[in-house]
């Protein structure tokens, strides 16, 4: 197995693909890639229908799978507001790659059974294959898809985003093989010589204690241990200092712990959803989640400097666990509110990255939405970054 990554920012689409490929064969030497993953940014809209087409010219036989979007992410370098390609190859022998277009009628029935999505995406459960997804927001239910792929699929990872880039459905694109698609979702199962691990930073810092959700009804948290939840906050505003009382008035979230065996969550065990509003009557909280009575809960806080403290901390705990694994390459897709507008500088989780796991290719867009696992039930997250890292299985 061997990957390597390649950007460019020039402002034409075939000189672009051309110093793309150029780098790859300069990375990958004699070796020829059977993936290609490809990103492209908007600028480049009205040429979308001529990128599978280039590429194949350059690379020869090549699967390719990619999407436009509205940040690009190619040789660990994060390209935003301007024009920008960066193609990602690998040469994965002892890998079936099994590609999939779906469109959102093309779904089964939730409560269908497992053979119903193996027959839908050619591939069986037993070959434990592991799966990259790319949906567009406007036209496909992706997290109908998630639930589905978790359920036929469960010992599977799952990592993907939605595209981006556009405004408008129709706009975005998704690259499959030699074709170009305006509308559903693409994907890939690997399976063989090929273990997918992953890393979800969701940029949050946990804020107070853990409680546990007393009295709910669907998204609508009502308990918190036997309290009004406003009135925990309120409690719980007058404990923190100056700077984190103004983040809980612009940028608090809820952590929901999803492994009910749980009993010490940590950073990484939470998802972590919106706090969408407040009844200051009742003192009720709507939250961006369907909730449970019995759940463990932590209130959170987001800024440029928690969301550096989380991804350190998941990038350093995943390089001490698996000191001895032979990582090859990696992909990430990162929520467009993060890179510049959030850091205030260029390619910063990429440096992270790079810092904690060495010089490993690295490819990956700025998504609309993105996809990845917590506590094993994979979810569509917002203003996170999430990795998948590529490495033999065996």
């Amino acid at each position: 197995m061997k990957w390597a990554s390649s950007v460019s920012e020039l402002p034409n689409l075939a000189p672009a693909i051309d110093e793309c490929i150029t780098g790859l064969k300069s990375s990958l030497g004699d070796t020829q890639p059977d993936l290609a993953v490809v990103f492209v940014s908007p600028h480049f809209e009205s040429e979308y229908d001529q990128v599978v087409e280039l590429i194949g010219q350059g690379l020869g036989p090549v699967k390719i799978f990619g999407c436009s979007g509205g940040g690009i992410i190619g040789d660990g370098v994060e390209v935003e507001q301007r024009p920008g390609i960066s193609i990602t190859g690998a040469s994965l022998p002892g890998v079936e790659i099994v590609p999939f277009h779906l469109s959102g009628d093309s779904l089964p029935d939730l409560d269908a059974g497992p053979n119903s999505w193996e027959e839908l995406l050619g591939v069986p459960s037993s070959q434990e294959p592991q799966f990259v997804v790319l949906a567009d927001p406007f036209s496909f239910p992706v997290q109908n898809l998630l639930m589905g792929l978790d359920f036929a699929y469960s010992q599977s990872a799952k990592i993907g985003g939605l595209a981006s880039g556009a405004s408008s459905q129709g706009g975005n694109a998704l690259f499959l093989g030699d074709q170009t698609h305006n509308s559903g979702a693409i994907g890939l199962a690997l399976h063989g010589n090929i273990t997918v691990d992953t890393v979800v930073a969701q940029g949050c810092r946990p804020i107070g204690q853990t409680m546990h959700i007393t009295e709910s009804r669907q998204n609508l948290l009502l308990g918190l241990d036997g309290q009004a939840p406003l009135v925990v906050l309120k409690e719980l505003f007058q404990t923190m200092n100056e700077r984190d009382q103004a983040l809980m008035q612009n940028s608090l979230f809820l952590g929901v712990v999803m492994d009910e065996f749980l009993e010490s969550p940590k950073q990484g065990d939470f998802l972590i959803r919106n706090v969408v509003g407040m009844d200051a009557r009742t003192g009720t909280l709507a939250i961006g989640e369907t909730l449970k009575e019995g759940q463990m809960v932590q209130f959170h806080l987001r800024d440029a400097d928690t969301s550096a403290e989380d991804l350190t901390a998941v990038l350093e705990r995943f390089a001490t666990d698996n000191r001895e694994n032979q990582v090859q390459g990696a992909l990430l897709f990162s929520c467009l509110g993060r890179g510049q507008y959030l850091y205030g500088r260029p390619n910063h989780d990429t440096d992270i990255f790079h810092e904690k796991l060495g010089q490993v290719p690295l490819g990956g867009f700025f998504c609309n939405g993105e996809i990845g696992p917590v506590s094993g039930t994979t979810f569509l997250h917002g203003y996170t970054s999430s990795f998948g890292i590529f490495r033999p299985r065996y």
